[in-house]
C-alpha cells in the first residue's frame, strides 16, 4: 500500500488506522466489480478469494532485533544550556558522537505511518530506510550503558505500538476471505442473472471483439504480489449442478444409516466394503427412484455409489475401511479421477474398526490438506463429517466439493479386526 510520505520522524503518526482498513475493504471491492465479465466467471473462486485476501490483507511489521547493527561516528551536536555557557533558549553545534542502530524487519514500511486504534502522546521515533529501522543517539559524553538502554527503550516502545497495530489487522486479515467470496458471489450472480435476461430474448447475442480474456493485478509496491489466478479463456456456459439442499440430504441419508450400523453392530461386524455399499444404495435408491448405482463406470473408472439424473451424474462417492494415510489419499486420487467435467460434488465414506477414532478422525483433517489438488478447508459440520473444495486435475479452474464422512464399525466383541480389502481399486 501506498500512503504518500511524511517528512517528520514520528512514527504510527501519518495516518488514521480506521481509514486504512476500509481503504483495503473498499480497494478490493473495486477490484471485483473490475474483473473482465469472463474472466470472473471462468476463474475458480477458491484461487480467486485466496489471491484477494492475500493482496489486501495488512502485513505488521516485525522487528528483527536480534540482527540489529551498531555504528558510530563523529558529529557536531547540538547542545543548549548554562553549562556550555548559554543562555535559555539559545543553542549551537559542537563536536560530538553520533550512534546508529539499524534494525532490520519484515512486513510492509508503510505501516510505520499508520496509526493504530490504541497509542500514546508520545509516539516513537525513527527514521525508515528500507528495511530497517534506523535508530539514532548523538551527545558529548555518551557511554555504553546509557546508548544500551536508550536503544532498547526505542525498540520496547516501536514494538508496542506494532503490538497494538497488529491486533487491528488481525480484524481485517481474518475477515478478508468471507469479503473476497461475497463480492465475489454477488457479482457472478448478477452476471449469471444478466446472461439468462438475454438467453430468454429471439435474437443473436453479440459477441464483444475488445472482450479481455486475461486480467492482471496492478502493481502496487516492490514486494512479492500475489498473482490472479488463471482462467479458462472460452467464453463460460452455466452448467447444471447438484442442489446443496440435495447433497446435504444424501450426505444426511448416508449418516442416518450408519447409526443403524452402531445400534446393530453385529449385523455389519464382518461385512467388507461391498456388502456395506450395497445397504447404502437401498437406502439411497428409496429416495431418488431407483437412480443410485454402484460400480458404475463414469469417466476414468469405477465408482461405489453413483446418483445419475437426466443423463448427468450429479453425485459420486467411494465407501473405504481406513487403512492409514497413504490409503486415504490414494482413495481421493481414486474418486477424483472418477470426475467428467459436469462433477462437482462428491464424498469419500470412511469406515473404522480401530480403537483410537479419535485420532483418526485427527489424521483426515491434516492429511486431507496434504493432497495436491487440496484448496480449501475443513468446513466441520459435525464431529464426523468434513467438507473441502478441490480443484479437478484436468482444469483447475473447475472445483469440486469433497465431504469426507468418517464412521466407526464397532465390533460386537469388543475386538478389533483388521478388514481385509474385498477388491482391487
Amino acid at each position: 500500500m501506498n500512503y504518500g510520505s511524511g517528512r517528520s520522524d514520528l512514527l504510527f503518526f501519518e495516518i488514521d488506522g480506521f481509514s486504512v482498513i476500509e481503504n483495503q475493504r473498499r480497494q478490493l471491492r473495486a477490484e471485483v466489480s473490475g474483473i473482465p465479465e469472463q474472466r470472473l466467471l471462468n476463474t475458480s473462486v477458491e484461487d480467486l478469494v485466496r489471491y484477494l485476501a492475500e493482496k489486501y490483507q495488512l502485513e505488521v511489521p516485525v522487528l528483527d532485533a536480534e540482527n540489529a547493527v551498531a555504528d558510530q561516528r563523529e558529529a557536531m551536536v547540538e547542545v543548549s544550556g548554562f553549562r556550555y555557557g548559554l543562555d535559555r533558549g539559545e543553542t549551537r553545534s559542537v563536536p560530538g558522537t553520533q550512534v546508529t542502530l539499524e534494525v532490520p524487519f519484515i512486513g510492509d514500511p508503510q505501516m510505520f505511518k499508520v496509526r493504530p486504534s490504541t497509542y500514546n502522546s508520545a509516539p516513537p521515533r525513527a527514521d525508515i530506510r528500507g528495511q530497517s529501522v534506523i535508530l539514532t543517539q548523538s551527545g558529548t559524553q555518551l557511554n555504553a550503558e546509557q546508548v544500551q538502554a536508550g536503544f532498547d527503550q526505542a525498540i520496547n516502545n516501536i514494538n508496542q505500538y506494532l503490538t497494538w497495530q497488529l491486533n487491528d489487522a488481525r480484524g481485517l486479515n481474518e475477515q478478508l476471505p468471507q469479503l473476497a467470496r461475497q463480492a465475489i458471489e454477488q457479482r457472478k450472480e448478477k452476471l449469471l442473472a444478466n446472461q439468462s435476461l438475454l438467453s430468454g430474448l429471439n435474437f443473436k447475442l453479440k459477441e464483444r471483439a475488445d472482450a479481455p480474456r486475461t486480467y492482471a493485478a496492478p502493481v502496487q509496491r516492490k514486494r512479492l504480489e500475489p498473482r490472479m489466478p488463471p482462467a479458462s479463456t472460452a467464453p463460460y456456459k452455466p452448467e447444471p449442478v447438484l442442489p446443496e439442499d440435495d447433497y446435504l440430504n444424501i450426505l444426511k441419508i448416508i449418516q442416518d444409516m450408519t447409526l443403524v450400523m452402531e445400534r446393530s453392530p453385529a449385523a455389519f461386524a464382518h461385512m467388507g466394503e461391498e456388502d456395506i455399499r450395497q445397504h447404502f444404495l437401498v437406502q439411497l435408491n428409496g429416495h431418488y427412484e431407483g437412480k443410485a448405482t454402484g460400480e458404475t463406470f463414469n469417466a476414468e473408472g469405477k465408482t461405489d455409489i453413483l446418483i445419475r439424473h437426466e443423463g448427468q451424474n450429479i453425485f459420486i462417492a467411494e465407501c473405504k475401511f481406513w487403512h492409514g494415510e497413504k490409503a486415504f489419499l490414494e482413495t481421493i486420487d481414486q474418486v477424483l479421477s472418477y470426475l467428467s467435467w459436469r462433477d462437482t460434488k462428491i464424498a469419500v465414506i470412511l469406515f473404522n474398526k480401530n480403537r483410537d477414532f479419535s485420532g483418526v478422525l485427527e489424521k483426515i483433517k491434516e492429511v486431507t490438506q496434504q493432497h495436491s489438488r487440496f484448496k480449501s478447508g475443513p468446513k466441520v459440520e459435525d464431529e464426523t463429517r468434513f467438507r473441502y473444495v478441490f480443484g479437478q486435475s484436468d482444469d483447475t479452474n473447475r472445483e469440486v466439493v469433497l465431504t469426507v464422512l468418517a464412521f466407526d464399525v464397532p465390533q460386537p466383541d469388543g475386538k478389533t479386526k483388521a478388514e481385509p480389502r474385498v477388491r482391487a481399486t
